[in-house]
Order: structure tokens, then C-alpha cells, then sequence
């Protein structure tokens, strides 16, 4: 199986400079090569194959690059139009790449000319046999099949390197939970049920909590000159700004999805149409903030590693609007109601550790699913949701945390 790992790199401005011209000439061929395809398309008639060789001559610069990055260019390149005429509704028409976005190119490991040196912190690439500095926060095992060399809009400079290797699982832990239920929402993150209760966890609101700040760097690269080194420093501000943010929402996505997966062996989640949720005008910014695609993402990547089980229920299964109580379905629940009250049972219902509860339930109706040693969900009664509180166990009482949020739950 493959498995990727990033890691922080630090080239010299030698290697910079050799770097950046790779970027420059991958960006060159793809977009000379989508002119023609593109042009063709238009007209009509079949879209023809073309290889980055065609070009050298008539620009000896591609010389300078990585051959393998040029090819690779040219395999994405047609893996675009192809992924586009199989589904024109989800995949549109390649688009030229830009100067101002992230820079990437990806070589492949022939002749073992990619390697690691972990004792003196260096990868070695095709063109570059001095080594360049690496952080190996983290080791792996396997063979190197390919390497992604990136640069982001602040100026970072990244490589992904994928291995091929028998085990991708990295530590695993006994579940705790034979399953539980995930309803993400906006006010909080999401809402957990699992064999011990239910809880809370918090909305870090990343964008959110920086929007005075981005207002403030927006406006001062509006007033510099366009073209100007100072029009520059502003603009790498306000990326570096926009990095931070896009860097907090993925660790705090990785660190919930990775305290999920340990801790339950069944996850049940709603199959959500973020796409068309995003098209509301007035969640849109809200819903982007959260990343739910992304953290399902990782959910289920990370489920297929650790060998648990991911259960996407129909996006349409009204789990906040069935009593978990009872089962009565209330149909006129809006969205901005938060809590309601039963008119069957009398039961007052949180919207979102209903959601979850029902979710839960979901999992616990699979035949394949065996319930643990405990009473189940609705034995159970929430006494508090407070926040950010230390793990204590006393009794008969159970509190279960995960991120920053925790609920305290007592048996009848």
C-alpha cells in the first residue's frame, strides 16, 4: 500500500534558485500544452497527445528542469481532461496554472536517485546531489516511489514523499467505544454519542477569530502600489495570515479525527452535500470555515488504516428531526431552533446530541456491531456540558472528553 509523508524542507538559494525554475518550467509546459488542447477541444476535433520533448527545442531552458517532473506534467495534464469528459457536472476544464499560486513538481525515484540520509537530515533529488535539509519529524519504513516537491504562497517549502510499504498503521489502540454517532454542526463542531454518552466540541472559528486581522492587511495591500516591493511584503503578510489560519483548522481536524478513530471501532456519520451547502449565502463562510469535507476526509482514510469501520448514513435521514426518545418525527423543525421539546414523550431534545444519538443508534441496529459492557444511551442523562474540565471518574459516573469540550454523565 502507499502512504505519503510531508515534511519541512530547506533548500539554499543555490537550490531555490534551481527549484523555482522547475516550478517555472512545469508551469510553462502545462500551460503551453492545455493551449493546444484546449484549442482543439474548441474546434471540434479530438485532442491530440503531446509530450513535453516537443518543446525543448524551441526552448532549450525545459533542458534545466527535471525530465521526469516535465513527464509528470504531462500525465496530470491528461488525467485532468480525462477525469473532465468522464464527469463534466463535477470536473471542469483545466485551468492554466499562475505564478502567485502553489508551485509544485513531482519526480519519480529511477535508479535509486531519491533518497533520505536520517542521520544527517538530508533528501537527495535528481539535479540536486548536495542534499537539501529536511525535518524529519517522522520516520518510515518502505520503498520511495516518487517525490512532491512544493512551495507554498508564503514561501515554505515542502516534500511529500510516498512509499510503498506492507503496514501504513502507526500505533494502534484498543477502542474504548464499540461505536458512536458524529453530527457536525456550526454553533459546535460536532456532537459525539458513543457507548459512554454523549458530549460537545467546541468550534475553533479559526476565520472567524481572525477576520479583524485579515480586514486590516487586506486594506493595507490595497493602498501599495501595484508592482511595488512593498505592495510584496503586504501580500505575504496576508498569506502567511491565510496560512496560519489554513494550518490550525487542519491540525485541529487531524487531532479530532485521529481521538475519534482510537477510541471507537464503528463511526456512523451524515453523508453531507457540502458542495451545495456552501451555495447558501449566509453559511457559506461558516461552513468553509469548519472543513467538514476535509474532516470527513480523514475520517475515512484513517478508519481504513486502523482498521475500523466508517458508516456514511443518507444526507437526507432526518436525524435531528426523530425524538431519540420515542421516535416521532417533527416536521416542522426549523433550523435555527436549537432545542425542542417532544410532543409525544415530553422529552427536551438538544438538536445536535439528538442528531448523534440517533446516528448512534444507526450503528447499533448493524447485526456485525456487538454492544460492550454498559448500559446503553438512553439509560443515560446528560447533567452538564461544561468546557475544558480534567478526566475524573468516581463511581458510577463517567466523563468523556475529546478536544477541548467535555460532558459529565451519570446512569440512572
Amino acid at each position: 500500500m502507499l502512504k505519503a509523508y510531508k515534511y519541512r524542507i530547506y533548500p539554499t538559494s543555490d537550490q531555490k534558485e534551481f527549484l523555482n525554475k522547475t516550478f517555472g518550467c512545469c508551469r510553462f509546459v502545462w500551460n503551453q500544452m492545455l493551449h493546444e488542447k484546449l484549442d482543439a477541444y474548441n474546434k471540434g476535433i479530438k485532442v491530440p497527445q503531446i509530450t513535453p520533448a516537443k518543446y525543448k527545442t524551441e526552448y532549450p531552458f525545459l533542458k534545466e528542469a527535471d525530465s521526469l517532473a516535465l513527464a509528470n506534467i504531462q500525465l496530470q495534464l491528461e488525467k485532468a481532461f480525462r477525469n473532465h469528459f468522464k464527469n463534466k457536472n463535477y470536473f471542469g476544464v483545466p485551468k492554466p496554472k499562475k505564478k502567485k499560486e502553489k508551485q509544485s513538481y513531482t519526480t519519480n525515484n529511477q535508479h535509486n536517485k531519491i533518497r533520505i540520509d536520517s542521520d544527517k537530515n538530508l533528501i537527495y533529488l535528481p539535479k540536486i546531489r548536495s542534499g537539501m535539509k529536511i525535518e524529519l519529524h517522522r520516520q518510515f519504513t518502505g520503498t520511495i516511489k516518487s517525490v512532491t516537491v512544493s512551495r507554498n504562497p508564503s514561501n515554505n517549502y515542502y516534500a511529500a514523499v510516498l512509499v510503498e510499504t506492507e503496514e501504513v498503521r502507526n500505533n494502534i489502540k484498543e477502542p474504548i467505544s464499540q461505536k458512536c454517532g458524529v453530527d457536525l454542526g456550526l454553533s459546535s463542531f460536532a456532537a459525539v454519542t458513543n457507548d459512554f454518552g454523549s458530549y460537545k466540541i467546541d468550534h475553533p472559528h479559526y476565520l472567524k477569530k481572525s477576520e479583524k486581522k485579515l480586514i486590516k492587511l487586506q486594506r493595507q495591500l490595497s493602498k501599495k502600489q501595484k508592482d511595488s516591493k512593498n505592495r510584496e511584503k503586504a501580500r505575504l503578510r496576508l498569506v502567511k495570515c491565510y496560512q496560519h489560519i489554513s494550518d490550525a483548522r487542519n491540525d485541529f481536524l487531524h487531532k479530532l479525527s485521529k481521538a475519534i478513530i482510537d477510541e471507537n471501532q464503528v463511526i456512523v456519520v451524515k453523508d453531507l452535500n457540502v458542495k451545495s451547502m456552501i451555495q447558501n449565502r449566509y453559511l457559506a463562510k461558516s461552513i468553509s470555515d469548519s472543513g467538514w469535507s476535509t474532516f470527513f476526509r480523514y475520517l475515512e482514510y484513517k478508519a481504513q488504516w486502523y482498521g475500523r469501520e466508517l458508516i456514511k448514513v443518507d444526507r437526507f435521514y432526518p436525524s435531528s428531526r426523530i425524538c431519540s426518545n420515542c421516535g416521532y418525527v417533527n416536521k416542522k423543525l426549523k433550523i435555527s431552533n436549537r432545542n425542542w421539546i417532544c410532543p409525544v414523550c415530553g422529552t427536551k431534545n438538544d438538536k445536535h446530541i439528538n442528531a448523534s444519538v440517533n446516528l448512534y443508534k444507526v450503528g447499533s441496529e448493524r447485526p456485525d456491531v456487538k454492544p460492550v459492557e454498559i448500559g446503553s444511551v438512553d439509560d443515560r442523562k446528560v447533567i452538564a456540558l461544561p468546557k475544558k474540565h480534567p478526566i475524573v471518574e468516581a463511581g458510577n459516573q463517567h466523563l468523556s472528553m475529546c478536544g477541548s469540550s467535555l460532558v459529565k454523565l451519570t446512569q440512572d
